[in-house]
């Protein structure tokens, strides 16, 4: 059986979806895989965590280069969690033979805290199912490295039977910075893992290594190790776990919760989605603190731009900004809408960059005509009411027009009121 084939056969039995953005040397790993073509990279893993909140395990199938469109929701996910495993199969084209640049991705390891496997012929379909474990495990995306190598070559026939494992997301009690710390924790646990892997065989010079982040084995193993591409278990050898001190930060320790401000014009809209019982996908910016005390309305937020196609396959609803829409969201809102996903699209349009200072934003309306908006003002309370409704099939885009009042900031609501 060829390498791609074995992969592709794995990946179907592992994932409940799958997503791709073709390309060298994964191309035909998409095809035989059935993924489903996404507008971009980001968006195909955006999908995939929305459908980790439904219970679905998801992978996504990139290139080298398509993995640096993703790194805002693969970064954003360790702190987050997730719920069902997400898993990332990226081919390394190491000699630019279909590409602009060459590029290891086994550094991303690294950059997002993420387990990161490099299966041989013999251990590709057992390296999906274990990326998929370990996603679940320590609630994170995990990636698994292919080259055109391992792809073009015969392989044994070696199916392995799945086993779901159960993630979480942070706990909602926890600030960001908890979070953050959270995910740590559960990091310095990822070393014992990476040890322990049944799937490396070390021995000497040709020890075979699948776990290649966090690092599998003392130093001077990994020293002598013979890698294909970039020296990645070398200069990686001597990593240790972090060691955070003390226990996550929570709102009862830390004594407060940022809260939207006082007079911001949407609170209407969110008392209004509290009421229902909504939950949605959160973006970054003022979206995010939707989360937090007294809302509690958002699930989770997975970066700028990411709430759209999250929602998508997710809760249904996403929050987000004018901004963060222009920034990065437009993508997954034309996609959503191609593919005509049920999903209650709420823009809460500004005209600012509400967490970075209030820098002016273009007006949103002119570059989403195309979705057919239905456009509110933020108080306008009986039209709030007809269109926060998600809507039984295919997408709708409500926009909720505010002005921000002038020299006010987010709130902060001591604990005690929370």
């Amino acid at each position: 059986m060829k390498g791609s084939e074995a992969l592709a056969r794995a990946i179907r039995q592992s994932a409940d979806r799958c997503y791709a953005v073709p390309g060298y040397p994964v191309s035909e790993v998409a095809a035989l895989a059935g993924a489903s073509n996404t507008v971009n990279e980001k968006t195909a893993l955006e999908y995939a965590l929305g459908d980790s909140l439904s219970g679905r395990r998801a992978a996504v199938i990139v290139k080298h280069v398509g993995l640096n469109a993703c790194a805002d929701p693969l970064v954003h996910a360790t702190a987050q969690g997730l719920r069902s495993g997400v898993v990332v199969v990226v081919g390394d084209d190491l000699r630019a033979a279909a590409s602009d640049v060459v590029q290891d991705s086994r550094y991303y390891g690294e950059v997002a805290r993420v387990p990161v496997l490099e299966p041989d012929g013999e251990t590709l379909a057992p390296a999906i199912e274990a990326a998929f474990e370990a996603s679940e495990e320590f609630s994170r995306i995990a990636i698994v490295r292919v080259t055109p190598d391992r792809l073009d070559a015969d392989v044994p026939d070696a199916p392995v039977d799945r086993s779901d494992r159960e993630g979480c997301l942070a706990d909602p009690d926890l600030t960001m910075a908890g979070r953050a710390h959270a995910a740590d924790l559960r990091t310095a646990a990822m070393f014992a893992w990476s040890r322990s892997s049944p799937l490396n065989r070390l021995s000497g010079r040709e020890g075979r290594i699948v776990t290649v982040y966090p690092p599998p084995a003392a130093p001077e193993m990994l020293a002598s190790l013979h890698e294909t591409g970039r020296p990645f278990l070398g200069e990686h050898r001597l990593l240790a776990p972090p060691e955070p001190g003390g226990e996550p930060e929570r709102f009862s320790t830390r004594g407060y919760s940022r809260m939207f401000c006082r007079n911001c014009p949407f609170h209407p809209a969110l008392a209004l989605l509290r009421e229902r019982g909504l939950r949605a996908a959160c973006d970054a910016g003022c979206a995010i603190l939707a989360m937090n005390p007294p809302y509690r309305i958002g699930i989770a937020t997975y970066g700028l731009g990411s709430s759209v196609a999250v929602a998508a396959t997710g809760p249904g609803v996403a929050l987000i900004g004018d901004y963060a829409l222009l920034h990065s969201g437009l993508n997954a809102l034309i996609d959503v809408y191609e593919r005509k996903l049920p999903l209650l699209c709420i823009v809460f349009a500004n005209n600012r960059m509400g967490m970075t200072g209030g820098h002016p934003v273009p007006e949103i309306l002119r570059y989403i005509a195309w979705a057919d908006p239905v456009v509110c003002a933020a108080d306008d309370t009986a039209a709030l009411c007809r269109a926060l409704v998600p809507p039984l099939d295919g997408p709708r885009t409500v926009v909720i027009e505010g002005i921000c009042p002038e020299g006010e900031t987010h709130e902060t609501l001591a604990y005690r009121d929370l």
